[in-house]
């Protein structure tokens, strides 16, 4: 790559929009950047499919549109899809043996809004297999790695179940990416990575055209370089969509303006309950240093009890693998992907799910069809949505004292991906501070901001009331800003 190639991957979307609006840029000369970042850089695995005839097309009718002064919102800027987005026409796996080779006849309506916007597609991004992981160790495509390193050099984990989408970003091989949130999958990522994520309010946007995971709680958002960035993406992924029956018909503002606007009186809630036991020093002292920034802009500091929280994971694993195993009941091996053939129609069933599904797969759709099983579905599946009701009325009560409040992302750094857990129970403690949002439908952001002891990157996390991601914004741009924490690809 040139040195030109590398300022240009360097750029924010929010420069890029800038420099090519001025036309200091092509949207072709960006497209190329991106392209030659992701040949040089394929030992992460961050793309499952690369598209590069299609971005260079797409990117060639950016510029005409540039040059007649015809240009969308995000036009002839290089995005990166989760390949759990359907994409018409292009390969869409979900990570997955049993959807390999499947091309969609139709289009997702976020991806089709980022289209529509004038953006291009530079591939789909590797994930864990059915968005069910927190290490992007699942995906049948084999594994993601960190751009960044420990001290001893180790490959580390980007996170999961987007970890695909967050090593493009922070790797430099897309301008922003797409993501989607079940149980933390955008914010853990994102912090593991040195980037930022959100999770939107559930409604939002647009779930039509997303592969299913945990249909209550699945929701799609972006991943970007900054705070602002964000915003930008989410005012063109989010819209009203009639195809989805639990799509919010709520305005959509303009984000971007809400960032400057700062924190001055709001009352930002520190909830006592994510003051994990053995959470490292590291982790508390930016939180605290996080609570000071807010505090030294203006906003007022407030202790708050989220008392439910304890029991978010255990309601999340009984209540997440019970829709997907009824989500996942339609990969059979009859209509479409993945067929291994048997002397009955149970035997094809069975030799096709075997063979298609991965071992996790297989292990949350058990799970999931025991607690909705006969004689177990009120011990469990019921009793877990009467918690999820009482976890929503904790936020609730603490929104009507506090306007946003702040928790660390995660309860540790990235961790080597040979240091995996090998108790999977220990692999799902990596969603405990990023569940209990998406069980009560909240938009959460989280915000690199500090360094572990090993150099690596740590994410804040703020949550605010449903629908309100301005208020995210407003308290996200004054972390980052405070915290001045510097890219993978500034250092």
């Amino acid at each position: 790559m040139t040195h030109f190639q590398n300022d240009l991957i360097c750029l924010t979307l929010a420069e890029a929009k800038k420099a090519l609006s001025q036309k200091e840029i092509s949207s072709v000369e960006l497209t190329e950047a991106y392209l030659g970042a992701i040949a040089c850089n394929r030992h992460l695995n961050a793309y499952i499919l690369e598209t590069a005839e299609l971005a260079l097309e797409k990117a060639r009718e950016s510029d005409q549109r540039l040059a007649k002064g015809e240009a969308r919102p995000l036009e002839g800027l290089p995005l990166a899809i989760k390949d759990l987005f359907c994409t018409e026409g292009v390969q869409t796996t979900a990570g997955s043996h049993i959807l390999e080779g499947f091309k969609p006849p139709y289009e997702s309506t976020v991806t089709h809004n980022l289209k529509n916007a004038g953006s291009v597609f530079l591939g789909k991004t590797n994930m864990d297999e059915f968005a069910m992981g927190s290490a992007n160790i699942t995906s049948y495509y084999g594994n993601v790695i960190n751009p960044w390193k420990r001290r001893d050099g180790k490959d580390l984990t980007p996170g999961g179940s987007s970890g695909g989408s967050a090593a493009a970003v922070a790797a430099g091989l897309a301008l922003a990416a797409t993501g989607t949130d079940t149980g933390g999958s955008i914010r853990q990522p994102a912090a593991f990575s040195g980037i930022v994520g959100l999770k939107p309010t559930y409604g939002r946007c647009s779930r039509w055209g997303i592969v299913a995971f945990a249909s209550s709680l699945d929701q799609a958002g972006p991943m970007t370089r900054d705070v602002r960035d964000a915003a930008l993406m989410l005012e063109v992924m989010a819209s009203y969509d009639p195809k989805d029956s639990t799509s919010s018909s709520q305005n959509v503002p303009c984000f971007e303006k809400a960032i400057s606007k700062g924190v001055k009186g709001l009352k930002v809630g520190i909830p006592k309950e994510y003051q994990l036991e053995g959470m490292p020093d590291d982790i508390m002292k930016l939180w605290e240093k996080g609570a000071q920034w807010l505090k030294e802009a203006g906003a007022q500091i407030i202790e708050i009890s989220l008392p439910h929280t304890k029991y978010s994971l255990p309601t999340y694993y009984v209540l997440a693998p019970a829709e997907a195993s009824s989500n996942l009941a339609r990969y059979d091996g009859v209509r479409y992907g993945l067929r291994v053939p048997g002397k009955t129609l149970d035997d094809l069933y069975e030799n096709t799910r075997s063979e298609g599904f991965g071992v996790e797969v297989q292990r949350r759709v058990l799970i999931g069809t025991y607690v909705l099983s006969a004689g177990y579905y009120d011990a469990y599946y019921l009793k877990a949505q009467k918690v999820r009701k009482l976890i929503a009325q904790d936020f609730e009560l603490a929104f009507q004292k506090v306007d946003v409040i702040l928790t660390p992302t995660t309860p540790s750094a990235a961790f080597a991906i040979d240091e995996k857990p090998t108790d999977p129970v220990v692999m799902y403690l990596n969603d405990v501070l990023t569940v209990p949002a998406n069980l009560a439908g909240l938009p959460g952001l989280s915000v690199p901001a500090g360094l572990s002891k090993e150099g690596l990157p740590l994410g804040l996390q703020l949550l605010g009331p449903a629908f309100d991601e301005n208020v995210l914004f407003r308290a996200g741009w004054v972390l980052e800003e405070a915290a001045a924490f510097k890219s993978f690809l500034e250092r």
